[in-house]
């Protein structure tokens, strides 16, 4: 298990930590597996709801690939003043270590305006790598 990694914006606060499955993974064949836990806690005023995500993965030879999407696990969640939301994801990678960032593009929902929120950048490091990148 790894450290949460956590970060604030707009009143939006992102906390992610990562796991290695060693059970869903085959080093052997280059095919690493991790899962990542995240939890968004709504620390302002106003309600907003998360409607797409933008994730940006790179693994230990810098490959860098963009994944784009609606909302998070099939839903679109919104959060009340003082709510949160959890949800646990995956990714896979051809290598032993790598890690990601993004966004979460979210409205405040009386108004319609839209927003940026970081999701931080967080390392995804197996037993087969030695040191961390991040």
């Amino acid at each position: 298990m790894q450290a949460d990694y956590s970060q604030t914006t707009n009143d939006i606060r992102v906390t992610v930590r990562s796991f290695y499955l060693a059970d869903q993974s085959r080093p052997e064949s280059g095919e690493f597996i991790w899962a990542y836990h995240i939890r968004l806690e709504n620390l302002g005023q106003r309600s907003v709801q998360l409607l797409r995500r933008t994730w940006h993965i790179v693994d230990a030879k810098g490959r860098a690939q963009m994944v784009n999407g609606e909302g998070v696990i099939g839903q679109q969640p919104v959060l009340e003043p003082g709510g949160s939301f959890e949800y646990t994801s995956g990714t896979p990678l051809s290598t032993p270590s790598g890690f990601m960032s993004g966004l979460y593009h979210m409205v405040v929902t009386s108004t319609g305006d839209g927003f940026d929120v970081i999701i931080p950048t967080f390392s995804l490091d197996s037993p087969h790598h030695i040191g961390a990148l991040h």
